[in-house]
């Protein structure tokens, strides 16, 4: 674990959370905390209708995801585990995950694929395997290709 890891982790992109109906989710985070709904998503594939929220401006918006089962007899359960996962902003995806399989980082199924915002995306998986023995540790966590506009901002902050 000493090689020169290609790649960094600038910030968090996103928090998702799940209940059984994102009404009460709505009431707390929009109603009572003021973040503002900037778009919806809808996935039989990942078996979700969700809500996505923001709350700060620029390339440091955080997105919060309020999310609700579509089916909730159906996996992906996204109701089951409140605080469904973690997003973090990458600068460089593809080198990232190719440098953290070659270290026995567990993804989930899916891949690099275009994600609920438009960024590509992909899941480090929950629990380790044998063949991969370092996950999230019984957390998903999401890795974000961040847009250049974020990836200058934070190496700005870097510099500062």
């Amino acid at each position: 674990m000493n090689q020169v890891r290609p790649f960094k982790v600038l910030g968090i992109q996103q928090i998702a959370i799940g209940g059984p109906d994102k009404t009460r989710l709505h009431k707390l985070w929009v109603g009572m905390l003021g973040l503002e709904v900037t778009g919806t998503f809808r996935s039989e594939r990942e078996n979700v209708d969700e809500d996505i929220c923001a709350m700060g401006s620029g390339p440091y918006k955080v997105e919060v995801d309020l999310m609700q089962p579509l089916d909730p007899e159906k996996k992906p359960a996204v109701h089951t585990t409140p605080l469904n996962h973690v997003g973090l902003w990458i600068d460089d995806l593809p080198r990232a995950v190719e440098w953290l399989t070659a270290q026995g980082v567990r993804f989930a199924p899916g891949g690099i694929r275009k994600g609920a915002a438009g960024y590509d995306i992909c899941f480090l998986h929950p629990k380790a395997s044998e063949e991969f023995p370092i996950a999230g540790e019984g957390v998903l966590i999401e890795l974000v290709q961040a847009p250049p506009e974020v990836v200058v901002a934070f190496s700005r902050l870097e510099a500062a």
